[in-house]
């Protein structure tokens, strides 16, 4: 990570309430984003900022935010039962609403501002009450926020600030039809203050910001760099049969403090958690249709140590802001480089170290690809030698649950069938590839 910037946050146009929760929270000088945002977004112009994940750019537009209301009256109350949030901010995940709240709640601790976090999963009724009783500011996955709209328990109108993060994400994950819905029923853009930030500013992000945006000030932190330099990544290779036993090996030999693992489907995830948890590790698997009271409950057991291991889903991979991981491990490897991107951003953030590793297995090698072609640089290969094959308890495999719709796509070389083998060394082994490891699925 850039070493921070010479530019300390009082020295800039910020109210004392919101420099107070500043140094609450333990910040003094400011980051590359920070330091190119805030000068710009504290004069009331719009900003839409590129930076990769961990840089602090959630502080950069909470800082803009609080800023911006307590410089302006609160406005005037329109009768009984009117309900007008004054900032919204729009965030694609649950996790990272949540997480953003957290934060809101350091920074702004002085501000006095009714702060709501609001998406799918929660108790309806007790968020409709929240809304009703009065809010200056919700933070909101677009879903929900559009279901309790069309309600009419609140209008858009009144809003003075908005705030969309990770947009390239709610490009990614098909949400950008209901944030335009969003976008054409708030304020106009030339009656408030408009921040937007994104792991990438495509062709589709800026075209969202000329329409919705008033000429807003594009700023970039190190665009060519995609991965902090403290992330030491690397790839091992393994055949499928083989990848619970090098995983059980690599955690022996890392001595992986808090480490989260990366599976591309639920049912990988299953089985990864109930081998772990059957051979002794703490470990707990979070995915998309978990419950969302379980999955903020494994959240908060992984954040304070109990839990040693998060398996996760990519549903995860973004809006996870959890501190001091010292491990990310792609136990398959992501079809999508952003994916891969997003995931080992976990670890190695606010200038800490971090270790990425990923096994390949010829199930999943064929995106390696392309994920060194958007990283532009090759991942270092590591061939892993007979010791870091570890034997392990093995878990009954849950029954797959029937699928309605059609087969699922094959892996494999979609010409011949086969499945490209990119898993071994030259050379032969002799040793049994199966030595007690689960049967493959």
């Amino acid at each position: 990570m850039t070493a921070p910037s010479p530019i300390k946050f009082n020295s800039l146009d910020i109210p004392e309430l919101v420099l107070k929760g500043i140094a609450e929270a333990g910040f003094d000088y400011c980051t590359p984003i920070q330091a190119k945002s805030l000068p710009i977004s504290l004069n009331g112009k719009d900003v839409a900022g590129q930076a990769q994940t961990g840089t602090g750019k959630t502080a950069a537009f909470l800082i803009s935010l609080f800023s911006q209301l307590l410089r302006n009256p609160t406005p005037e109350p329109r009768g009984k039962g009117w309900v007008a949030p004054r900032a919204i901010i729009i965030a694609p995940t649950r996790e990272l609403a949540r997480q953003i709240l957290k934060d809101a709640d350091v920074l702004g601790k002085y501000c006095n501002f009714k702060t709501l976090c609001i998406h799918g999963g929660i108790d309806y009724e007790k968020q409709k009450n929240q809304i009703k009783a009065g809010v200056d500011i919700i933070i909101v996955t677009p879903g929900r926020l559009i279901d309790f709209y069309k309600q009419k328990f609140f209008s858009l109108k009144s809003v003075e600030v908005l705030v969309i993060d990770e947009a390239d994400r709610l490009f990614d994950m098909g949400f950008i039809q209901d944030t335009r819905y969003i976008l054409r029923n708030i304020s106009p853009y030339n009656k408030r203050l408009s921040m937007l930030f994104s792991a990438t500013l495509s062709f589709q992000v800026m075209e969202l910001c000329y329409e919705h945006m008033n000429n807003a000030e594009k700023v970039q932190v190190e665009p060519g760099k995609i991965v902090v330099d403290e992330v030491e990544q690397s790839i091992y290779h393994a055949d499928s049969t083989e990848k619970l036993n090098l995983l059980f090996g690599l955690l022996k030999k890392e001595g992986a403090e808090k480490t989260i693992i990366f599976c591309n489907t639920k049912r990988a995830a299953e089985n990864v958690e109930a081998n772990l948890s059957l051979n002794g590790y703490k470990a707990s698997q979070i995915s998309g249709d978990v419950n969302q009271r379980v999955r903020i409950r494994v959240l908060e057991k992984f954040s304070s140590g109990e839990v040693q291991i998060l398996i996760a889903t990519d549903v995860a991979s973004r809006g996870l802001h959890i501190d001091d991981i010292s491990h990310v491990i792609n136990y398959d490897i992501p079809q999508d480089p952003e994916d891969y991107i997003h995931r080992i951003g976990r670890t190695a953030r606010a200038g800490a170290k971090g270790v990425a590793i990923s096994l390949g297995c010829e199930d999943y090698i064929q995106h390696l690809e392309r994920i060194e072609e958007t990283l532009k640089a090759k991942i270092p290969v590591v061939w892993p030698d007979e010791s870091l094959f570890f034997d392990y308890k093995v878990a009954p495999e849950r029954p797959e649950k029937k699928r309605t719709g059609p087969p699922p796509r094959r892996n494999g070389n979609s010409r011949t069938g086969s499945r490209p083998n990119r898993g071994r060394p030259p050379g032969n082994r002799t040793r049994n590839p199966r030595r007690g490891g689960p049967s493959k699925g």
